[in-house]
């Protein structure tokens, strides 16, 4: 008999194919999660023109959403440590999924706005629980790169909805487009037999032989008995208050920290619902502008994996800086007539540098505050973002109704990533130590939270 640290055994784990099915499967789910929020800025010119839609209204129904997914992500949060992540996971697909092919239902503004709450709910609920399940069963030596090319999944749902757009809107309707939300829900009872649960919650319940049974897959050469005992190492995990994040010379960081992440996912929501529609404003035709969003999308891959990969090798600040600083340059020429080429090639460096840049924000916050109130921190960050996030569609429906010229358009768009490229580069540079061996891994930690 010897005893185990189940954290120890995972973190150096050699990657095999039961890592393999776990990043199939909660990238497909994200891949589902990224299709159901990317859809409504799909179909959103279509909606504006069938309804009679103003522009603020409609952005009032982007944000619904948005809302949906705040409450969700804390609710379904505190749920999993209840129910266990794999069951919070399953719950939150058959939210999102039903709700989402009710809404092709849908016949008013008003009950478009509600479904889309309540699908946003499922969609929040399911990203902190997929993540933090993807980070668990993660080999240590891997985990930045397994955590970035889960991410990209939302990219690839995003693509896949605005490709589907192009081809299924003109020809057959915007509502196929939620009817195709029943995919997931076909797929439910192969994820709920292949999906594992969290070894973490398995331990906690004392259901320590299904946590024996699952660390032999991780990592078969343990070869871990029935007479082993498993023990988890006490976190460290602590609830520091607020005030901790102001304190020691942190304020001034405190606050640079919310301004990013406020504006970085502004500008992500605020392209996601109304660049279609922006296009389309523009004189391009409805497939084109369906284009730009699923170039948008395809950009935003190559970010959350070559983000990841230039943070391990250069410094998190100058990474984030340069993003920024690329981000608002491209959406201010994209509002310049340009040839095809050029737009969709600025268009990609667009969804590369904002999305990538949200990412590698988590990463930064993660690593400048202690261990004593990083989870604070984490969570200030993300929730004060989370309102760049609502109030980015307002503002797309915002710069429709004034009725602006092409180019103010997109140069209102890029002001926040100058706002954020300035916040990045006041956050004390003391507060950040490469050589304290926190790397850009510490990402899979900061979005579970």
């Amino acid at each position: 008999m010897k005893t185990i640290d189940v954290n120890d055994v995972i973190d150096n784990a050699v990657f095999n194919k039961f890592h393999w099915k776990v990043l199939f499967w909660c990238t497909l789910i994200i891949i589902f999660d990224g299709y159901d929020l990317v859809i409504y800025g799909v179909v959103l010119p279509i909606l504006m023109d069938q309804w009679g839609l103003n522009p603020y209204v409609a952005g009032l129904l982007g944000s619904s959403a948005l809302f949906g997914m705040m409450f969700g992500a804390m609710g379904f949060g505190m749920l999993s440590d209840k129910l266990g992540r794999k069951k919070t996971i399953l719950m939150c697909v058959v939210l999102f999924s039903l709700t989402t092919v009710i809404n092709g239902f849908a016949t008013t503004p008003w009950e478009f706005g509600i479904l889309r709450f309540i699908a946003g709910l499922g969609i929040g609920g399911v990203m902190p629980n997929v993540v933090s399940l993807m980070s668990e069963y993660s080999p240590k030596k891997s985990r930045s790169t397994l955590v970035a090319l889960m991410f990209s999944g939302y990219a690839v749902g995003g693509m896949m909805s605005a490709g589907l757009g192009i081809w299924i809107v003109p020809n057959f309707g915007w509502e196929i487009m939620f009817y195709l939300a029943v995919v997931p829900l076909l797929m439910l009872p192969l994820m709920m037999r292949f999906l594992p649960e969290s070894v973490a919650f398995l331990m906690a319940q004392k259901r320590k032989d299904e946590a024996r049974a699952i660390l032999n897959k991780v990592a078969p050469r343990k070869d871990i008995s029935d007479q082993d005992d498993l023990v988890v190492p006490p976190t460290t995990d602590s609830k520091a208050p607020v005030l901790e994040l102001f304190r020691g010379g942190r304020a001034m960081s405190t606050l640079m920290f919310w301004t990013a992440f406020f504006s970085c996912l502004l500008m992500v929501y605020a392209l996601g619902s109304w660049l279609p529609k922006l296009m389309s404003a523009a004189g391009y035709a409805l497939s084109s502008s369906l284009m730009f969003l699923m170039v948008l999308n395809i950009g935003a891959i190559v970010g959350a994996v070559g983000g990841g990969w230039l943070a391990d090798r250069f410094s998190l600040r100058s990474v984030l800086v340069s993003f920024f600083l690329l981000g608002s340059g491209s959406l201010i020429l994209l509002g310049y007539e340009s040839p095809m080429w050029f737009l969709y090639t600025l268009m990609g460096i667009a969804g590369a540098t904002t999305i990538g840049s949200q990412i590698l924000l988590y990463a930064y916050v993660a690593q400048y505050y202690p261990v004593s109130i990083r989870s604070t921190g984490l969570g200030w960050a993300s929730g004060i973002g989370r309102n760049g996030a609502i109030v980015g569609p307002l503002l797309g429906g915002t710069l429709l109704a004034l009725a602006l010229p092409h180019q103010m358009n997109f140069l209102a768009l890029a002001i926040p990533g100058a706002i954020a490229t300035v916040a990045v580069a006041l956050v004390d540079r003391n507060g950040f130590s490469r050589k304290s061996g926190a790397r850009v891994g510490s990402v899979a930690t900061a979005a579970g939270n």
